[in-house]
């Protein structure tokens, strides 16, 4: 299959690109020209890559024309940590998703599937289904909650098939240094002091080769719509500090309650996934335990003291 995905130097895209060249599609991966490639140099000759900004449309235009994909996997976004959720530039990554929603459509993409989020929900609902509503409370979910309803009309006007997933929370190999997960298990490699929130937040993790293989299952399915992609377990965010502290045999180091928490922090988010499971053909490869082991023993080989070294 000829594959097209945007954002493959992130986080997810990475895994994803690295799971559609392991599955023998024809890969072809659109990036920025200043991205950072180190998460997917081990692949890239065996992918086909344009530099390119998605909002220089001429430039995406042709190269859309030239590969004709069958499939497009949309997954960049402007996603910096501590500066996404209310940047402008949401505005110019939805501009540019519809930009690109459209020429596919003009040049008979058959299946396009676009990333969402779970800040697209009310938050303050419980479990999150599908068919929860939406309180978007951030630019960044508010211009998500708009793509996705543009998406849901324009498949009513298209023979394009059209699916969204919506991502609830991803930890593994390659994360920011900067997250949850991978901010805690490099201080403990330091043998520093881990300070927390009491941890009673509770959350949806999954490992983020689970997650890659969730958004493959609905890429090859004939799902369309809303789908979520999530653990559909409750994790306290204590039990994950807890958990990373004794699996380095360093749980002294973890103070629960040393800080206060966020204003408006949710105290529950988590996916019912009761539609991809049955929908599809996925399963998830990790549980929590065995997910935290496989990310703990990759950051032992690649922590370089202050980040991840940039390979």
């Amino acid at each position: 299959m000829k594959v097209l995905i945007t954002g493959a130097s992130g986080f997810v895209g990475s895994h994803v690109a690295r799971l559609l060249v392991a599955e023998g599609c024809e890969v072809y991966a659109l990036v920025r020209e200043s991205s950072n490639r180190w998460r997917i140099r081990d692949i890239l000759p065996s992918m086909y890559l344009r530099q390119s900004d998605l909002v220089a449309f001429e430039n995406v235009n042709t190269y859309l024309q030239e590969i004709k994909p069958e499939l497009c996997i949309h997954l960049a976004w402007y996603a910096v940590p501590g500066k996404y959720l209310n940047s402008q530039e949401n505005l110019d990554s939805i501009q540019a998703s519809i930009n690109l929603l459209s020429q596919l459509a003009e040049l008979g993409c058959k299946r396009f599937v676009g990333i969402g989020t779970c800040f697209e929900y009310d938050l303050s609902l419980g479990y999150l289904s599908e068919s929860s509503l939406t309180k978007p409370i951030t630019l960044y979910a508010a211009t998500k909650v708009a793509l996705s309803t543009i998406l849901q009309q324009f498949a009513q006007i298209t023979e394009m098939e059209i699916a969204w997933i919506r991502l609830f929370y991803q930890y593994g190999p390659m994360e920011d240094e900067q997250r949850l997960i991978p901010s805690v298990i490099s201080s403990l490699l330091r043998d520093e002091v881990v300070k927390t929130t009491k941890g009673e937040q509770i959350r949806d993790f999954l490992h983020i080769e689970d997650v890659a293989s969730a958004i493959w299952a609905v890429a090859k399915s004939n799902v369309s719509g809303v789908v979520n992609v999530g653990s559909g377990q409750p994790v306290t965010v204590g039990q994950i500090a807890l958990e990373l502290g004794n699996l380095l045999g360093k749980p002294d180091l973890i103070h629960l309650g040393a800080l206060p928490y966020r204003p408006n922090d949710p105290m529950f988010i988590c996916a019912n996934n009761e539609l991809l499971r049955k929908k599809t053909d996925w399963t998830p490869k990790y549980n929590l335990t065995t997910g935290l082991k496989n990310t703990i023993e990759w950051y032992k080989v690649h922590l370089n003291l202050n980040k991840i070294e940039e390979i």
